[in-house]
């Protein structure tokens, strides 16, 4: 029980960072040359939207990893 409450304290961590890192990398995007308003609401929820995208596939991933990394161990 405990082992499954520290891995989902984990992963929540772990996807919050990467979508600061997502939101972070899309600041040096230009956006005003895809869109007609980059300053507007919608173009500000646009970049929500991508970084939460983006860090939760990068979170999901490096999760992944380090799971199968785990396992790995019951291989020997």
């Amino acid at each position: 029980m405990e082992y499954f409450a520290l891995s989902s304290m984990l992963s929540i961590i772990l996807t919050m960072i990467a979508i600061g890192f997502a939101w972070w990398g899309l600041q040096s995007v230009r956006f005003d040359i895809f869109l007609k308003k980059p300053d507007g609401p919608q173009a500000k929820g646009l970049q929500i939207i991508l970084s939460i995208a983006l860090g939760y596939q990068f979170a999901q991933f490096f999760l992944d990893y380090l799971g199968w990394s785990i396992q790995l161990r019951n291989l020997f």
